[in-house]
């Protein structure tokens, strides 16, 4: 099994409970389980005007090959009805492999690490919910690009839990 990083946002369609749904959906992937997750953020949108976003990361033990994967998040983005209109638009569910293991992948249907990984406040907090230690495949440690992305615009919606122990 190999771990990955799953982040997940929506702001439509009561938004919490689309990302509160979604999470039970990662529990069901085949060859999967879910091993860890964050508390919900409520986060200032990216691009066009439109609500906040409700946040998370999900972490994921799994056999699925990065392609497999990237399909099963993309299926569950439509159970959800995701419509794809504009850019950064709003959204009822937005599923993105941010870490695949320590692998690094340039493939046409996926980059990982997730390119906007680094600069999004949404995706670095909650990850350090679960992962405090980690480091990224380029070397990087998590807790140094906290250092240079402010919380701003990110509210955490529930108290932090420990992290999931390894047995």
């Amino acid at each position: 099994m190999v771990r990955a990083y799953i982040g997940l946002g929506s702001n439509l369609d009561d938004p919490r409970q689309q990302v509160e749904r979604a999470l039970d959906e990662l529990a069901e992937l085949p060859e999967s389980h879910l091993s860890g997750r964050s508390r919900l953020y409520r986060s200032d949108p990216v691009g066009p005007p439109q609500p906040d976003y409700i946040n998370a990361v999900a972490q994921l033990d799994t056999e699925l090959e990065p392609l497999a994967l990237l399909d099963a998040l993309q299926a569950l983005e439509q159970q959800h009805q995701r419509v794809r209109r504009e850019h950064w638009g709003p959204r009822t569910l937005d599923l993105d492999l941010l870490l695949y293991a320590d692998r690094q992948i340039q493939h046409p249907r996926l980059t990982v690490p997730h390119p906007e990984l680094e600069r999004r406040n949404f995706v670095l907090y909650p990850l350090a919910d679960i992962s405090p230690e980690l480091t990224l495949p380029s070397g990087t440690p998590l807790a140094s690009l906290l250092e240079a992305c402010s919380p701003r615009g990110l509210e955490p919606l529930s108290p932090a839990e420990p992290p999931p122990s390894e047995f």
